[in-house]
């Protein structure tokens, strides 16, 4: 080989090696997104801007967020957990807020009957997208999550686990020196979700005012998100939570294998994680961008493969033999009577009435973030 030849062989040759040597930089959407406790930004490459305001754990609905970043590099978005501190009036909406999600349905249905929300736009949503979970083209439904009962394990060992809301009143009434202090759900007069689920089991079932008595005898705890009651079934202070979030709880029971997730069989409610664009809203059209893209085929797969939030659309999930309790909680008027001062001020007297005599405050201290 001539020696010109070989110096450009070896030449070749060392580059070759530097090359493999150097790794490839490529700034992946995980490496744009940046997280702390209840919030997430993702940095974009333009000026366009995204401002979500939501009542669900920001890693929770990661995948979600970081999917339409990666498909949309230009927006910089920004995701606030309100569950995470002050509650905000139902009447008032951030300025800067360009999308508002909550589970709170009837105040997102307030604020939309309010005329405080625009319209999600012509053919923004998928057009398969039932009509359940819409209303005036205003509000939207991107969940469908049971409200359900979760249990630690040893309580087989008093007898068969509660299957649904009758088998829990009679299991209260039957072991109810042994479950003292040990039940836990939502307090109605903090968390306006859990004030929903109170409203809509009364309404539901005549039997509903019968069982929280027996809660209330058995001195049930009341917090304020269904995390505070995942966090005292998981550390053993308590034996039944009652009417958590199945979002939340389907992600603790897959790594606490001491918990049971249980869907009532007679029926479970179903809450849809309500959104709505503010009338005020600085960008609304990137929040109609992020709808089109959650409620398309690809941002819906990334929800129920990679999140535990339900899907408002049929899944394989519906076959199996719990999903055919589920009761979805409308959109309609009859939300309003939630939030309605005297209505609401009625339910919550008779709820004290059974819950005070176990704490002057009304109360337990045990406390969450709110939802």
């Amino acid at each position: 080989m001539p020696n010109a030849l070989r110096t450009l062989y070896r030449t070749a040759l060392i580059m070759v090696s530097v090359i493999l040597l150097i790794p490839v930089v490529t700034a992946s959407a995980d490496e744009r997104c940046a997280s702390s406790p209840g919030h997430m930004r993702c940095q974009g490459k333009g000026s366009e801007r995204l401002n979500i305001q939501g009542v669900v754990e920001a890693d929770v609905l990661r995948p979600v967020l970081e999917a339409f970043h990666q498909r949309y590099p230009q927006i910089t978005l920004d995701y606030r957990d309100a569950s995470r501190g002050e509650r905000r009036k139902p009447e008032g909406v951030p300025r800067d807020v360009d999308l508002l999600m909550s589970s709170a349905m009837a105040q997102q249905y307030q604020l939309a009957n309010a005329g405080l929300a625009q319209s999600l736009g012509d053919g923004v949503v998928n057009p398969v997208w039932p009509d359940s979970a819409r209303w005036r083209d205003e509000l939207i439904g991107l969940t469908h999550e049971p409200l359900v009962m979760v249990y630690r394990r040893e309580l087989a060992d008093m007898g068969p686990p509660p299957v649904d809301h009758a088998s829990l009143l009679t299991f209260l009434n039957h072991h109810r020196n042994a479950l003292t202090g040990r039940i836990v759900t939502y307090d109605p007069a903090r968390s306006p979700t859990g004030f929903m689920a109170v409203a809509q089991d009364v309404a539901r079932s005549t039997e509903a005012w019968t069982l929280f008595e027996a809660m209330g005898k058995a001195d049930t705890q009341l917090v304020d998100s269904t995390a505070a009651m995942l966090k005292g079934l998981i550390e053993g202070r308590y034996l039944i939570g009652y009417n958590l979030m199945g979002s939340y709880a389907r992600r603790a029971v897959q790594s606490h294998p001491e918990l049971v997730l249980q869907v009532p069989d007679d029926y479970a409610l179903a809450l849809q994680r309500l959104a709505l664009i503010p009338k005020t809203a600085p960008h609304p059209d990137m929040a109609r961008r992020f709808l089109a893209f959650i409620t398309s085929s690809e941002g819906q797969q990334i929800m129920t493969t990679r999140t535990p939030l339900g899907s408002p659309l049929p899944t394989d999930d519906n076959a199996t033999p719990a999903a055919t309790s589920l009761e979805p909680i409308q959109l309609v008027p009859g939300l309003l009577a939630l939030i309605d001062p005297l209505k609401r001020e009625a339910l919550l007297h008779r709820w004290q009435m059974i819950f005070t005599p176990h704490d002057p405050a009304g109360s337990h201290a045990d406390t969450g973030e709110v939802e």
